[in-house]
């Protein structure tokens, strides 16, 4: 068995198929198969399912990636140990949801940069819950996901909180909705609405904000970061967590702004998770860190950590 042919069974795993595996690897395809065959063979087990329109982990494989992530981990702290700079570089996967894009995961991303010049960092725009099949199944290293405050956290996950803000009511300085003091419910409808396709907390939120009332118009789209877009834009407002929207670019430069939602106290929780198995690379740990120490200078409260 060699390094090498666990490190293919990764690359196949983050990339979702062998032909776009072997072009990460910078690997022919027939010899990328033929490398994982030779494992299979050595184990007795069918790491991949193979059909006519591609090849990704099968089930066998799915329980046994976690054992081969600890090997691969292992290797990366003996190479860490013995001072091979170049040949611990590795790239650490962050799945988010975007909801803090701007004020603090490109601040953490940068200040990381800075002190790992030799670790890539990926970062990959998901839903929830494809975020934890990821950390899962080894595709991510850390995920940061949002929660309304009393919902269940999912088991298997170490869970520290960043940032604890509230529901606001995202709009251009001259809407009319940016007179008032606060947005109810009813005056909400009476404006197009941008709303978080289903499968996000805020459309989630929003739904529960509405009773089931539908808005005047309706735009849905993927993340906060478009959202903001489409109002600085003037389609029509959203709601988003507050960290989201202050500090960001469009509210300094005064194109967009918020307004509270009137008789609303529901909290919103920005979270970083990871997979609460296995050992964790120095580079995932330093990363982790540095998320906490930033979210502490926003003015959030001192994070905890969960299950």
């Amino acid at each position: 068995m060699r390094i090498e042919q666990l490190e293919y069974i990764a690359a196949v795993t983050r990339s979702g198929s062998l032909r776009r595996a072997a072009e990460e690897l910078h690997l022919s395809q027939p010899a990328l198969s033929e490398t994982v065959r030779n494992l299979e063979r050595e184990l007795g087990v069918d790491l991949l399912e193979r059909k006519r329109s591609g090849a990704k982990i099968s089930d066998e494989g799915r329980e046994l990636l976690p054992h081969i992530m600890s090997v691969l981990d292992a290797v990366d702290r003996l190479r860490g140990a013995a001072g091979d700079q170049h040949r611990i570089s590795r790239m650490v996967r962050l799945g988010t949801v975007n909801t803090a894009t701007v004020p603090l995961v490109i601040p953490t991303v940068r200040e990381f940069r800075a002190s790992h010049p030799v670790t890539q960092v990926e970062l990959v725009g998901a839903q929830q819950a494809e975020i934890h099949r990821g950390l899962l199944e080894g595709a991510f290293d850390l995920g940061l996901v949002n929660y309304l405050a009393g919902d269940d956290l999912p088991p298997g996950f170490r869970t520290t909180e960043l940032l604890r803000g509230r529901p606001v009511v995202c709009v251009r300085p001259d809407s009319p909705l940016a007179a008032l003091d606060a947005v109810d419910a009813d005056s909400l409808l009476a404006e197009p609405l941008v709303v978080m396709r289903s499968g996000y907390v805020m459309h989630r939120f929003l739904h529960r904000l509405l009773d089931g009332r539908t808005p005047s118009f309706s735009y849905s789209t993927d993340g906060a970061e478009m959202g903001k877009l489409m109002v600085a834009e003037g389609l029509g407002a959203t709601v988003l967590p507050d960290f989201s929207v202050l500090g960001d670019p469009l509210e300094r430069r005064g194109a967009i702004t918020v307004r509270p939602l009137a008789g609303d106290a529901t909290d919103v929780l920005l979270v970083l998770q990871r997979r609460d198995s296995g050992s964790v690379p120095r580079a995932v740990r330093d990363l982790h860190e540095l998320f906490v120490r930033n979210a502490r200078a926003c003015g959030a409260p001192s994070p905890g950590e969960g299950a």
